[in-house]
């Protein structure tokens, strides 16, 4: 995921806790998954010699291997009731102007290979146990791609960042600092749109930007390419400019402080989306609203979204609230649980999704994250009241 603003984010607070958050000088850039975020997160915890001599010639690295697994209590005839994935990830940083300067500029990556060790990847399991929603769509079967090539430029004292090239929308719209599919919440219902939004690849070209207002108040907004396709990223910014199918968004919001901006966060989000033949999806647009705010070691959360037509999964109503826990049983451990309502169109019944996990770091170049799921009223699998997915994600790093 990119790195895209200095101001809006859920800087590696999967991992930390809010006493460390409070202490670390931050590079406020991105979600908690954007380049630059995740590489300090994983860093305060190992200091690697040869990642130390790259820092000072102002080049951060990193890679790591993902894993996830997936069972579902109960499937739909001739669908697989367990799936399991892993990726592997080579990503970084290198600034090449103004080094070292508050306001630098330079050139950010990130490589993957996606891949499943079963016929169903865990992005579609929850598909074929009959509920309507997707489980970690990071991990899927795509193969290698390019997610990030992008410029990112400071401004004004590192009060404002421009991107431009290969971005992830979710790095920059509708950000919550429990969102993270490597760290966070599985279940893309507490994720980036809450299922309403009808968002783009998480690899495409455009721009991005945003800055502070004030001491309190941010902006942000972006337009990217809605016919992108990771696998082929040349063909994305040749779409940009001719097919003319955009996702579009503006952010207004409120947080306590710049250096409480990952906890402490206020936002109200509008975007449209523009029909794309890639997706097989229509266009459409509404708005998503959030709310976190840290309360001792808890991190208490409401956020809601709102569709014209609810195309990218058929919901088009969707509220979800929950509570992060961090330290528990450990400094760079938390337990996340949220409750998520979604109105299902043409359903009369609303489905009801819940998620508990817990991450743990036994040592700090892993973590390991047991999780379970519950849908009820599943929209897709109307013989059952019920459904439950029990999964563990584990995260090796260098």
């Amino acid at each position: 995921m990119i790195s895209a603003f200095c101001f809006l984010f859920a800087v590696s607070i999967a991992a930390l806790s809010p006493q460390l958050l409070a202490q670390q000088k931050t590079d406020f850039l991105g979600s908690e998954d954007a380049v630059d975020n995740r590489i300090a997160s994983d860093q305060r915890e190992q200091a690697l010699p040869m990642k130390q001599r790259l820092a000072k010639q102002h080049i951060q690295l990193a890679i790591d291997y993902s894993a996830a697994a997936v069972n579902a209590s109960n499937v739909l005839s001739d669908k697989d009731d367990f799936a399991a994935n892993g990726m592997l990830r080579f990503y970084g940083s290198w600034d090449m102007l103004n080094a070292g300067s508050a306001d630098a500029g330079g050139l950010v990556w990130k490589l993957e290979h996606r891949h499943s060790y079963t016929d169903t990847p865990v992005k579609g399991i929850e598909f074929n146990a009959g509920g309507l929603g997707i489980v970690s769509p990071v991990f899927s079967d795509e193969g290698a791609r390019l997610t990030n090539l992008y410029w990112r430029q400071r401004f004004n004292d590192h009060n404002a960042t421009l991107t431009v090239g290969y971005l992830d929308a979710t790095d920059y719209a509708d950000v919550f600092a429990l969102a993270s599919p490597w760290t966070g919440f599985m279940n893309f219902a507490f994720s980036t749109g809450a299922t309403t939004m009808a968002l783009p690849s998480d690899s495409a070209f455009g721009v991005a930007g945003g800055t502070m207002l004030n001491q309190n108040v941010f902006v942000i907004g972006g337009i990217v390419d809605m016919e992108s396709d990771p696998t082929d990223p040349l063909k994305s910014a040749e779409n940009f400019f001719n097919k003319n199918h955009y996702f579009k968004s503006i952010e207004l919001g409120y947080t306590s402080g710049k250096e409480k901006i990952f906890v402490n966060n206020l936002h109200l989000t509008a975007w449209h989306a523009d029909s794309s033949e890639q997706l097989n999806q229509d266009s459409d647009s509404g708005i998503n609203l959030s709310a976190s705010w840290m309360i001792g070691k808890w991190l208490p959360f409401v956020r809601a979204g709102f569709a014209d037509k609810g195309s990218l999964l058929g919901i088009d109503r969707s509220v979800s609230a929950g509570v992060g826990y961090f330290g528990l049983g450990g400094a760079n451990n938390n337990l996340g649980f949220g409750i998520n309502l979604a109105n299902v169109v043409g359903n009369p019944d609303n489905q009801v999704t819940g998620e508990l996990f817990y991450l743990f770091k036994p040592v700090p170049f892993f973590e390991i994250t047991p999780d379970i799921q519950f849908v009820q009223n599943p929209a897709l699998n109307p013989d059952k009241s019920q459904i439950w997915l029990v999964g563990l994600r584990s995260r090796l790093i260098w």
